[in-house]
């Protein structure tokens, strides 16, 4: 026999919210010069070419998206210009806007209305090899 007792509605399921790794890391993009090296090792894709001035491929950079980067420090160890630095977590946000030249992160909430950083809208530009749609 079919049981009519009302139930209780089923919550939605909470999003568990993600631990941050103890390090995160930052390139001080002064000194980037946007070989990509770093990003060939990124395990999980954090690492976004930036463009230079009016599109130059000659003059780009590379950012790191803080809300994606697990601290595996691979960019670190492979990066020729030793550019990027393992940041505690808790400082890498303060730390990431006053090295960051350019960005195409407009919406990360640890860039927005940082001074001095140029928000590209047009990238990131797209990984060398990689076909574009």
């Amino acid at each position: 026999m079919a049981d009519n007792v009302a139930r209780p509605a089923a919550s939605p399921p909470v999003a568990k919210a993600k631990k941050r790794p103890k390090e995160l890391a930052v390139i001080n993009q002064a000194g980037c010069t946007g070989c990509e090296v770093c990003i060939e090792f990124c395990p999980v894709d954090c690492m976004l070419t930036v463009p230079g001035p009016e599109y130059d491929q000659h003059k780009k950079l590379v950012e790191i998206d803080l809300e994606i980067c697990i601290g595996c420090k691979l960019c670190v160890k492979y990066c020729p210009w030793e550019t990027i630095e393992m940041i505690p977590s808790g400082e890498a946000f303060r730390v990431a806007t006053s090295w960051t030249l350019r960005s195409v992160l407009p919406h990360a909430e640890w860039i927005e209305n940082a001074p001095g950083v140029e928000i590209i809208q047009e990238g990131p530009l797209p990984i060398p090899g990689t076909k574009t749609t």
